[in-house]
């Protein structure tokens, strides 16, 4: 059992301006684990993947009107039929109860979460492990297996690469067709193929739809389903008025590294060091692994199409931080940092590697090891 006091802390934040709170993550990433660490003994539990669960809340209102204290509904976008009577509930001027809810889509999936219980609901982000919950000295073994608990754990590098090509096959075969979606298991796979070939570089609709043989808006609804699924990250660009010609469209990652390694069939730290996706997959978990732990919906990359760059910018406490990922020895300054700098009038800009020595290069931008970053974002939120 690994703790996760960062999401126990953000749940509890979130359960002091809301009667409801919902955790929202990929499938196998903990969530069950932590609403048992929050509810405790007391608290009352229906696992919607247990037929008798599913029906005792077939009559909803009469089974959770007497009930108090905290009551966890684990895996909810298996009823979205729950969601009006939840709002009734949450509506209650006594309100003796609160809810914790999980779920494994986004309320872009499941229709009832965001259109039903909006203002009600508090969301909490919840992916696998990440560095400050699995210790410092653990950053290639979580860069290399993913956070997904099952797969972190497991007793050597193959059982952990076994478990994820179930994962990959239960995701698309089972969890997908439960939420009503009716694409083949296989268009899905060879689209997720896809998506981590093209892993840290810029979406392309019309070159997706080419490979696929189908259309623009075909291959933006896939791309939606992965994305909402939480095994996708679609991480948006900021553009403002600079004079410059800036890129627009987003880039793609595939949001677990364990998962992407599996798409590539990487399995050994050695399979990783020769691969031609080693520079993207440690920016891909680099960026997974900040956006966690900064706590802050605010994140983006910054791109002209002049050349300059950034990885990442992020807006804490009202001023703009930047963070360029190298995988090298010992990274320097460039020009294009120069001029995010400059450009986006960052007020500092971060440089994550894997190495051992934290040093500055100049007064804007320092050079951070990968292992300190649980430090460096607790000093920035």
């Amino acid at each position: 059992m690994i703790d996760r006091p960062q999401a126990i802390s953000r749940v509890a934040r979130s359960f002091r301006v809301h009667p409801a709170v919902a955790i929202e993550g990929p499938r196998q990433c903990g969530k069950t684990t932590l609403a048992r660490m929050i509810g405790g003994p007391d608290a009352v539990y229906f696992d919607l993947e247990s037929a008798v669960a599913q029906q005792k809340l077939a009559t909803p209102e009469l089974t959770l009107s007497p009930l108090r204290g905290l009551v966890v509904i684990d895996e909810v976008q298996r009823m979205p039929e729950l969601f009006p009577p939840l709002r009734v509930l949450l509506d209650r001027p006594e309100r003796p109860v609160r809810f914790l809810l999980t779920g494994s889509a986004s309320p872009g999936l499941v229709r009832g979460l965001s259109e039903t219980l909006a203002g009600r609901v508090g969301i909490v982000d919840l992916s696998g492990f990440d560095l400050g919950e699995t210790g410092l000295d653990s950053v290639h073994r979580l860069w290399l297996r993913g956070g997904f608990p099952r797969s972190f754990l497991a007793p050597d590098d193959e059982a952990s690469a076994e478990w994820r090509g179930a994962f990959v096959r239960t995701f698309l075969e089972r969890d997908l067709p439960q939420l009503g979606i009716s694409i083949p298991a296989a268009t899905l796979k060879r689209f997720w193929t896809m998506v981590a070939h093209y892993h840290g570089q810029v979406w392309n609709a019309a070159e997706f739809a080419r490979a696929l043989g189908a259309d623009e808006k075909t291959a933006r609804r896939y791309l939606d389903i992965l994305a909402g699924s939480f095994v996708v990250r679609v991480l948006p660009p900021w553009f403002e008025n600079l004079k410059k010609r800036q890129v627009k469209a987003p880039k793609v990652y595939i949001r677990d590294p364990g998962l992407l390694h599996s798409l590539h069939r990487i399995v050994t730290p050695d399979d990783l060091a020769g691969h031609p996706k080693l520079g993207a997959s440690w920016e891909g978990f680099i960026i997974e692994q900040l956006v966690a732990m900064l706590e802050t919906p605010d994140f983006y990359y910054w791109a002209t199409h002049n050349g300059a760059e950034l990885d990442l910018m992020v807006t804490l406490r009202g001023k703009r931080h930047g963070f360029e990922i190298k995988y090298a020895d010992a990274p320097g300054p460039t020009k294009s940092m120069r001029v995010a700098l400059d450009d986006l009038r960052l007020e500092h800009l971060w440089v994550i590697y894997p190495g051992s020595e934290r040093y500055d290069v100049d007064g804007r931008i320092t050079v951070v090891p990968a292992r300190e970053m649980p430090a460096l974002a607790a000093a920035l939120r």
